[in-house]
């Protein structure tokens, strides 16, 4: 059964996903519901079962479209000080927090909120209780580090991810955030800022939660002149902020930006096909197997090339669902467990599409054995070991690492944890109504490749290829790793579904006490 998954199965659909005339897949776009059709022609192809709305294959996904409508500069400004001017994309990114039709801060005071973190279970409260309400908060990206007892010290949890800084903030009754970028603490340069953000951007509809006016980042740079602005040195700042101690601080400079939202309603969808389980009582659980589908569609020109393809982020993935799904659907036996082929839209606009199936899920949490994530496969070739994003964190250990033993690899966690990988695609999404997930890719070590090379290949792709245009289909990837992984999660798919029990997380992880009804 896995030798059905091969290098021309997941190249065939990746290939045509991130071609030029599908647009870089923006949701909503001519291009997206390209792809949206033909994922499901190939799952009705494959012999999957609708599984979406009225005996589709489509579930609906509502999104409002935002784009920040900038007018002149934004201003920052410190009484007799004078004021600084900041460049919109060069300085500073501006999106919308709210779905109004414009938004304004007027002499909106900075507060130095060093990482923004409120963790009572590490006893760390980076706001003390001071009054943020209608200010904007100053924040640094990733999260304390000069401890390594502290936030599982090299691993970057939740708290040093940027929406969460923008979630609490808003919790706290901010009316802006800024978050300053460095490449060392985002993984990612300047221009992925800028490119993953000039777009259109999409959200859930406002349900009433706590929000932002803006959200923003802004450079290591401008941020440095912004604070001087006020009599303020950054890196006295943030060096203050690796304490418990710390205590946010008001900058004496204030804020003026004013801007109105390009506003639309538009629908995506997530694309659904069901593997019915066999077992009568067993099929009414599911193992959930997801890729996103979208992409960053036409952007910002680079080299010429305005199509922001998404070949291996994330056509790849979509690539990887087909090919097991096609390899699933004619096992014999059937698995007992039902498995649910899920390509979900709006990932990179913030998980949108898995976060409304996991709000809407066609079948209960408590019956949703499992996540299996696809995200950007590896392309590099056959390798030694695989790395296992979110290893130690559930029971799912055991399964993944006996069949990785069973390919002749090596099993390690993630080899990039600063990265924060866990809550950067869809698995986060499930995680958060307490199903665990396997979220894999081989490599570092690659077969016949020296010491390091793996580790400069990806290095490579983000500085050129990630969030790029250059993101482009290649017919000389070496696609023998991207089947290892996909064999790998084919087999814990199948045991998963064939298991007597329900994975479970493991005893005091951050998710191990989220109910899960059935």
């Amino acid at each position: 059964m896995a030798g059905l998954i091969t290098p021309d199965a997941i190249a065939a659909p990746t290939r045509y996903l991130s071609d030029d005339k599908l647009e870089g897949r923006l949701p909503g776009s001519r291009g997206s519901k390209l792809a949206l059709e033909y994922l499901a022609g190939e799952f009705q192809r494959i012999g999957l079962k609708p599984g979406g709305d009225g005996g589709t294959y489509f579930q609906r996904v509502p999104l409002v479209g935002l784009a920040a409508q900038i007018k002149g500069g934004p201003s920052f400004s410190s009484g007799s000080h004078g004021s600084v001017s900041v460049s919109v994309p060069n300085d500073l990114v501006v999106m919308s927090g709210v779905q109004d039709p414009h938004v304004s801060l007027a002499k909106a005071e900075l507060v130095f909120v060093g990482y923004g973190i409120v963790a009572p279970e590490y006893q760390w409260d980076d706001y003390k209780d001071v009054d943020v309400r209608g200010k904007v908060v100053v924040v640094m990206n990733n999260d304390p580090s000069s401890d390594p007892a502290l936030f599982e010290g090299k691993r970057r949890l939740w708290y040093g991810r940027w929406d969460y800084k923008y979630v609490q903030a808003a919790k706290k009754g901010a009316a802006g955030a800024i978050i300053i970028h460095t490449t060392e603490s985002a993984g990612y340069p300047w221009q992925v800022v800028v490119t993953s953000n000039s777009s259109d951007k999409f959200e859930l509809p406002a349900r009433g939660e706590p929000r932002l006016k803006a959200k923003m980042w802004a450079t290591e740079e401008a941020t440095r002149r912004v604070v001087a602005l006020g009599g303020e040195n950054l890196d006295t700042l943030r060096q203050s902020a690796e304490r418990r101690d710390f205590k946010p601080r008001a900058l004496g400079v204030a804020l003026d930006l004013a801007f109105a939202n390009k506003r639309f309603d538009l629908e995506s969808a997530n694309v659904l096909g069901v593997l019915p389980g066999s077992d009568p009582e067993l099929s009414r659980e599911a193992v959930v197997l997801t890729a996103h589908h979208d992409h960053l569609g036409v952007g910002v020109p680079r080299n010429g090339d305005s199509i922001y393809n998404g070949a291996v982020d994330n056509a790849s993935g979509n690539g990887g669902l087909l090919a097991i799904a096609a390899a699933a659907a004619r096992a014999e036996p059937r698995p007992r467990r039902s498995m649910v082929f899920a390509a979900v839209t709006a990932e990179e606009q913030g998980l949108l599409g898995s976060q409304w199936y996991c709000e809407h899920p066609t079948f209960a949490p408590g019956r949703i054995a499992a996540n299996l994530n696809m995200d950007s496969l590896n392309v590099f070739g056959p390798t030694h070991d695989v790395g296992f994003v979110g290893l130690g964190k559930s029971s799912l250990d055991d399964v993944v690492s006996a069949v990785v033993r069973a390919q002749g690899r090596s099993l390690h966690g993630d080899a990039s944890p600063e990265r924060g990988a866990f809550y950067r695609s869809d698995q986060f999404s499930f995680a958060k109504i307490g199903v665990p997930s396997v979220y894999v890719g081989g490599g570092p070590n690659y077969v016949g490749r020296p010491e390091g090379w793996g580790e400069q290949q990806l290095d490579a792709f983000r500085k050129t290829h990630y969030h790029q245009p250059s993101d482009e289909f290649n017919p000389n990837w070496d696609l023998r790793g991207a089947v290892q992984d996909m064999q790998l999660l084919l087999v814990v798919g199948m045991r998963v579904a064939n298991a007597p029990e329900l994975p479970a997380w493991k005893k005091g992880d951050e998710f191990s006490t989220i109910a899960r009804p059935r």
